[in-house]
């Protein structure tokens, strides 16, 4: 399989490619932003622009920022190109838009590739179909590094999202409560509550707390390398060979 990737130069892009050799692959090629002065992996092909890079691929890696998710699904689906994801911070236009491409061709979309947390999203969702939200408060605490830019992370609203399934709702039913400051009054009750550190290098750390009157439960995740992800999309890449299209998540790929 030849595998493109957007963003080569980028640290996400780098890893990305390491792991595709590693993984059996070739590189199809890379781009990297204009006027950026980085250069990709030796090895790897340095191709003018996105709409090069779907033609000269069989599935392209995006891990590049929310602001191209829709211009690189749109060519997936003009090239006929399987597409993975991994960008985060899209808002809902642009997740339809996404779920429009993938009427045409397989896109992997993830809010995080590293099997552990996808393990994680699933016992979420069976944590808060077993604990009440009148009985217990969902709160989602997430840390990442200093140049992160949107916030709560892609995973944090994941984790969200299937606790929201778990009781039978939408995240968007059942309310969020985030960057609370000075008298905000008392907690609603069933609202999933968000908090979002930033600071240092952290690569990722997740936890999602039941908290009730009688007792706290708390499940944690910890990113250490960022190479997990790599991997995960990597794989996901590799999985996408002669899918039917469709819009696919880590979830479908691990066979969860």
């Amino acid at each position: 399989m030849r595998i493109g990737i957007a963003g080569v130069a980028g640290r996400m892009g780098r890893l990305l490619a390491e792991e595709a050799v590693a993984a059996g692959a070739t590189m199809a090629g890379g781009t990297v932003r204009p006027g950026s002065t980085k250069a990709p992996a030796p090895g790897v092909p340095l191709l003018p622009d996105a709409a090069a890079l779907f033609e000269a691929a069989d599935v392209v890696i995006d891990f590049t920022h929310a602001g191209e998710a829709v211009p690189h699904a749109t060519l997936a689906a003009r090239a006929g190109k399987p597409f993975v994801l991994g960008s985060s911070g899209l808002d809902a236009a642009q997740e339809r838009a996404v779920a429009e491409a993938a009427a045409v061709v397989p896109i992997v979309y993830a809010a995080n590739f590293a099997p552990g947390v996808n393990l994680v999203l699933a016992l979420a969702e069976r944590m808060a179909a077993a604990l009440p939200a009148t009985q217990y408060d969902a709160e989602i605490v997430e840390m990442h590094h200093r140049q992160k830019v949107d916030a709560p992370s892609g995973t944090a609203i994941a984790m969200g999202r299937a606790v929201a399934a778990g009781r039978g709702t939408t995240l968007e039913q059942a309310g969020t409560e985030s960057g609370r400051d000075g008298h905000t009054g008392a907690r609603r009750t069933g609202a999933i509550g968000f908090a979002a550190l930033r600071g240092g290098q952290v690569v990722g750390e997740h936890t999602l707390l039941f908290a009730s009157g009688t007792e706290h439960i708390a499940l944690t995740h910890r990113s250490f390398d960022r190479r997990v992800y790599a991997t995960g999309a990597v794989r996901a890449a590799l999985w996408l060979r002669g899918r039917a299209p469709g819009l696919y998540g880590m979830k479908d790929v691990l066979g969860m």
